[in-house]
Formats: structure tokens, sequence, C-alpha cells
């Protein structure tokens, strides 16, 4: 784990603000837990505060008597307690549409910033080339030990129709310089589960290491991926002859990725 210094004790207090897309899934939540606890040791004099970008997953979670923010909520909350400088970060892994919003959330509260003096935005994980370099990196450590180099790893990001979906092809074809059986696909994005096999085919791969490319392993990890139904991305690659071994961690599970929010923060810390 990075470790980086807490920032110089000025005038007022300085606060961090986490902000991830949210879930629901109790054992996802062991992502969220190692990203506090990589933070907090980097930043152990500062304080950390959560907000989710999902309506759908803030009613759920306040449903369960959990405090679940906005975004907007939790900076007029720090606003409220007298933070002078917000450092956020977003826990998202592309910059598409909510990271876009979060960007609009911020430059409108800064209008009313009131004793605010300091914010600033860092992120999301794939937010330039260095950043991209470490995932890669990241991914190539985090590898199940047991898989064979005939054997596939296939990952799964999320997409989305934003331009910035292609930072998912990109990625693969950086990963693929060093591995050429590493592929990655996206539920809702390009790749889909059609071309990733047509590679696998092509590839003469049999084996195939499933493992989510989302912070969580969520329901998109858990259905869409490892699920048993017909049009998960098990069930079609094992239909084509492909035998699949799910991994259902999600990548924040993992420090090397942590890590990277981490080097994030410290930059902006030190500017």
């Amino acid at each position: 784990m990075v470790q980086a210094g807490s920032p110089q004790p000025e005038d007022g207090k300085t606060g961090i603000l986490l902000v991830a897309f949210g879930t629901t899934f109790s054992e996802a939540q062991a992502s969220f837990d190692n990203i506090e606890a990589g933070i907090k040791s980097a930043f152990a004099d500062t304080t950390i505060q959560w907000a989710y970008t999902s309506e759908m997953i803030r009613n759920k979670m306040a449903q369960q008597g959990k405090t679940a923010h906005s975004p907007s909520q939790a900076l007029k909350e720090m606003a409220e307690q007298d933070f002078t400088k917000i450092f956020v970060q977003s826990l998202h892994t592309i910059a598409g549409y909510e990271y876009h919003d979060l960007v609009k959330t911020i430059r409108k509260f800064e209008h009313h910033a009131g004793g605010v003096k300091k914010i600033t935005i860092s992120g999301p994980l794939l937010a330039g080339p260095e950043d991209m370099a470490k995932a890669a990196r990241a991914i190539h450590d985090t590898i199940p030990e047991k898989r064979a180099s005939d054997e596939a790893v296939v990952l799964l990001g999320h997409g989305t129709h934003h331009p910035s979906n292609a930072a998912y092809p990109a990625l693969m074809w950086r990963l693929q310089r060093d591995d050429k059986n590493i592929f990655m696909g996206t539920v809702e994005g390009f790749p889909g589960p059609e071309e990733i096999l047509e590679q696998l085919e092509k590839n003469n791969i049999s084996t195939a290491w499933l493992m989510p490319f989302m912070s969580v392993a969520g329901d998109h990890a858990r259905n869409d991926m490892a699920g048993d139904g017909e049009d998960s991305w098990k069930s079609v690659f094992n239909d084509a002859g492909i035998d699949c071994k799910p991994v259902l961690k999600g990548f924040a599970e993992y420090d090397p990725f942590v890590d990277i929010w981490v080097s994030q923060l410290q930059t902006a810390m030190e500017k």
C-alpha cells in the first residue's frame, strides 16, 4: 500500500470525500472497506466521508438504516461542519456520465461553498495514460497464481455509451502487449461477449478466468458475469465449450488499485 503524508495543518479543517456509485451487496462491501483502510493509512489525520452517485443505491441504503448522501448533500454537510478544504476522490473506473455529473455538482457547489476555500476532484481510476499504465500493472499483479499461460483472463467492465468507453479497449491493447490471452469486455459497452468469444476461439482458448473490472463484485459480477442465466458471460462461454473460472472480487479489494487513488489524492494535496 502506498504511504503518503497527510496535508500540513493550516487554518480550518481538511476533509476527503470519497464518491462511489454504490452497492447494496453485503459481500461487495469488502471493496469499500479496503478503500477506506488504504486512504486512512495514507492520510491518517484527515477526515474521510462518503457519497454515492446512484439514487437507487442511496434509497436502498437509507431503507437499511445506513447514511447515504448524494455528492451535493455531502458537500453541503461538510461546508456546514466548517471544512475549508475538500479533496473529492472519484471511485469510478472511467470518466463516463457518473464522473462528469460529479464534476458538474462540484462546479455548482463552488458558487455556494460558504467557508470552503479550496475544493478539488481527482480520479477516476483510468484518469489518464499514467494511471492506465498503473492499472495494467495492477491487473498483471492480481491475476490468480493458478492461471496457466494458455488460459484466458477475461475482465468485465461496466461499459457505457459515453465516449469514455474507449478506455476499455485501450486498456486491453496495453495488456495484450505483455499477454495475448488477457481480454477486456463490458456489460453495456464495447467489446461485448460476442466480440470477446470470437477472440477466445481465435486463440484456441479452452479455459477462461472471469474477473470483474469493477471496484465491487456486485450485481453485474454475480449475475451478468458469473450467473447461471443463459445470457451470462459464463453461460455464453460454456455453450461454446470454454470452461469458466469466476473470481468474485472487485478490483478495489486489491491494494494495487487502491494505491492509484491514494496517489491521485496525494498529487491533489501537494498542488
